[in-house]
């Protein structure tokens, strides 16, 4: 079994700061890519940003330079620092990771419950 736990979500103002945080826990053998996503109201979830086990890194275009997504792989931990943030931005952002749990040779993909980033002056 595997857990994720997401936390930093919130209420800022716009051109305002959040940090995002998910941290697995379980029977976990080896982590692969951790990613986030988001779904905004009324749209299709959507990649936000994506890191692989060896750092590198994907961004959706309309985060590049404001975001940075980052693995902390002792604490089993990805982040999402959102800075400057928009209106634009305001959605559900799940946690996504990919896990080898013991006992398991297959990769499995993992969600978080999701954490609600609401952008508003």
């Amino acid at each position: 079994q595997v857990q994720l736990v997401e936390s930093g979500g919130g209420l800022v103002q716009p051109g305002g700061s959040l940090r995002l945080s998910c941290a697995a826990s379980g029977s976990i053998v080896s982590i692969y890519e951790m990613a986030w996503y988001r779904r905004a109201p009324g749209k299709q979830r959507e990649l936000v940003a994506a890191i692989t086990s060896g750092g590198s890194i994907n961004y959706e275009d309309s985060v590049k330079g404001r975001f940075t997504i980052s693995r902390d792989n002792a604490k089993n931990t990805v982040y999402l620092q959102m800075n400057s943030l928009k209106p634009e931005d305001t959605a559900v952002y799940y946690c996504n990771v990919n896990i080898i749990t013991t006992g398991s040779r297959v990769v499995n993909t993992y969600w978080g419950k999701g954490t609600l980033v609401t952008v508003s002056s």
